[in-house]
Order: C-alpha cells, then structure tokens, then sequence
C-alpha cells in the first residue's frame, strides 16, 4: 500500500501515482506506469528476477471478463518490459484475498460460485505466468481458514482445497507447464486460524492428499514467527524434507502483532538462512523475493533503493558468513557427534532404517543400564556461532 497502517492513512511520496497534467488516469494507464517505474528500479539495482500478483499489477474489472481483459493487456505490456531489460518473472501469483467476495475465503470458501471464480482467477494466472516464463506459481491461502469453528466445517474446506489444487496439477500437465508449483504458510492475519499454519501442517496436508510431488514451499520468515517459531524455521524443516522452493526473503517485528513484512537487516537472521540454502545446493527454481516494505516513515523514493540495497547487502554478508561456517564444518562436526550413538551401535542403524522392534530396544536398555546425562552445550554452540558473524 501507500504506507497505511491500522492507525493511519497513506504517508508515501509517489509521484508517479498522480496523474499528468493534473488529470487523473485510468486505470490501466496508471498501471503501466507503475510497472515503468518497478522495473527502472530492477535495472538500476541489477534485480534479475521479478514478482507480482494479479491484481497488484492489473486494475479490477467489474466483471470476471472484464479483470480476464486487463491481465492480457498487462501481461503483454510485462512481456515488453521483460525483453527491453532482459529481467525475468520468478514467479506469479492471485489475490484471492482483498476482494470482499472472499471474505470467506477462497478455495475453501462455502459457497461454490466464488469456489469457481478463485478457480478461474488461478487459471487465468497460470496462463499469463506460462506466457511470461515464470519459474514458479505461488498459492498463498490469505483467508484459507476460519474465524469460528461454530459455522466451519473444517475437513470439507481442506478438501476443497485439495480438490482444487489437484485440478491445478491437471491443468499444468495438460498445458506443459514447467513451472514449480509452491505453497505459501501463514498462520493467521487475515484469518484467525489459516489451514496452511506452518511448514510441518503444510507439508502434511500435501502429503495426506496425495500432493507432495507437485508441489514445494514458498517460506516467508514474517509469517514463520507469526506462527511462534523462529525467522528461519520453516526453511530449515522444509529443507531437511527436500521441499524448500523459494523464500520470501523479510522479516517481522516480534514486539508487533501482524505481518511488518520488514526489509532484512540482521546479518545473523540470513546467516542461519543461508547456510540452510547453500547446504541443499541452492533453491533450484525458486529465489530470494523481497516481500518487504519501507517502514511508513520512510516516505520518501529513494528509500525503496535504501531498503533493498541494504537487504541485499545483509543476505550476501549472510552468504559469505554461512559459506565460510559451512567450510570451517566445525558446528556440523558438533551436530554428527551429537547424534555418534545412532552410527555406532547396531541398534541405533536398525532404528533408522526401520528395522529395529520394541523387544530389541528392550534388551539394549538393560544392557546398557542408566543412560549417561550429555550437555547440549547450547551456550558453545552460539559462541562458535556468533564467530563468522
């Protein structure tokens, strides 16, 4: 937004929002605009890859055909841009959330009409991202959940879900499509609850409906510490099960309630990030998104070059920091020998294979008797941490 918070009205200096010669434009001629100024700023800053959803970049018609129109219209202006500047679309998403028809939700929404309209919006979506070289489509349940269970029938709406994005998987065949399909958790806001709370619920709701090959995760650390967990949580459990796609690389205050979607300034926060990247061999199609904006005071232009700048700055130092942590592998000799039992008793390889049973566990026990008290030694863990910082 224009730097609106719950408090207040909009605070930032955008020019290019008013109109020229003090006539307001129309719509699509104010959208243009805004896509003029977005990617003079991607090649001023050497941004390769950008992103959008639907409706950010295209104005609302008043009717489906109307909105269907102006994306196609939008769509061929972004693929003009993209061959001027050589930037390339990293991934397209719907807002299946601003609109007052989903204030229900979604594809969980009760009433079947705006079930279909979402499926249309998605479509359509999935068509101008296949047009414009997208690596990847973005779902992100916005209001995917409930506010009561009173009126929520809780299992219907995941199926629901489910059913739609099985038929997304269809369609992407159909159309051969390559891009990677990713899930965005959140936990709540707008919702009181959303379905797609955390990396573990999402993971296994793919996986309950059959989904888990088709899709990955789109992990954002404002959201992750919504959901109670650390900023790099949910990349980190993603990734030890192979389905980290891409992140949205921001970070959130934790002494406020809602998504801040702040630039990332902490060197420590994109240490633990990228260490997790750089040891899963890179994020394959997905990327580092800045889903992030000016604090409302910083009102004027050239703080948007300010706020990326330095995130890039913080994510590389993280970068270098994590690389050299990496090769130095003294933290990851402390975890391998944390966990040395598994490896050298029988009974510790029979467990992770599978093949180990209650009786055998049984006998190693009173074999072994007491088990010994081991310090986690946490403490020297962040002390050698806090070294590459």
């Amino acid at each position: 937004g224009g730097g609106q918070d719950p408090f207040g009205s909009p605070t930032y200096q955008r020019p290019w929002e008013d109109g020229l010669n003090g006539e307001k434009d129309d719509p699509l001629t104010l959208a243009k605009r805004r896509i003029d100024v977005a990617f003079e700023l991607f090649t001023k800053l050497g941004i390769e890859f950008y992103t959008f959803h639907d409706m950010d970049v295209s104005p609302e018609g008043s009717s489906l055909e109307e909105s269907q129109q102006n994306l196609d219209i939008i769509a061929d202006y972004l693929l003009k841009k993209q061959k001027e500047t050589g930037v390339k679309l990293l991934w397209a998403t719907q807002n299946l959330f601003s609109h007052k028809r989903y204030m229900n939700g979604a594809l969980s929404n009760p009433d079947v009409h705006v079930f279909c309209y979402a499926a249309a919006a998605i479509k359509k979506v999935m068509d101008i991202n296949h047009k414009l070289g997208g690596l990847n489509h973005v779902f992100w349940g916005g209001r995917e959940g409930y506010q009561s269970t009173l009126n929520t029938n809780f299992k219907r709406e995941c199926d629901h879900m489910a059913s739609l994005f099985q038929m997304a998987v269809q369609y992407k065949k159909e159309q051969n499509m390559n891009a990677q399909f990713l899930i965005e958790p959140k936990p709540r806001e707008p919702t009181k609850h959303q379905y797609d709370y955390d990396a573990q619920t999402t993971m296994a709701f793919l996986h309950t409906y059959k989904l888990q090959d088709h899709f990955k995760l789109n992990i954002e650390p404002n959201h992750t510490t919504l959901a109670g967990h650390e900023a790099h949580h949910d990349i980190w459990v993603s990734s030890q099960y192979d389905m980290l796609g891409s992140i949205d690389s921001n970070t959130g205050d934790t002494l406020l309630g809602w998504d801040t979607d702040n630039f990332p300034m902490d060197v420590a926060q994109t240490t633990a990030i990228m260490k997790i990247v750089l040891e899963q061999g890179g994020l394959g199609l997905g990327g580092l998104n800045f889903d992030c904006k000016v604090r409302r005071e910083s009102v004027e232009p050239v703080d948007l070059f300010i706020g990326h700048v330095g995130a890039m700055d913080t994510y590389a130092r993280g970068l270098r920091n994590a690389a050299n942590m990496i090769q130095d592998g003294v933290l990851d000799t402390m975890v391998k020998e944390r966990y040395a039992t598994f490896d050298e008793a029988d009974i510790g390889k029979k467990i992770e294979v599978g093949e180990a049973t209650l009786e055998e566990c049984e006998v190693y026990a009173k074999q072994m008797g007491e088990p010994k008290d081991l310090s986690g030694k946490q403490e020297l863990y962040e002390m050698i941490r806090n070294r590459y910082i």
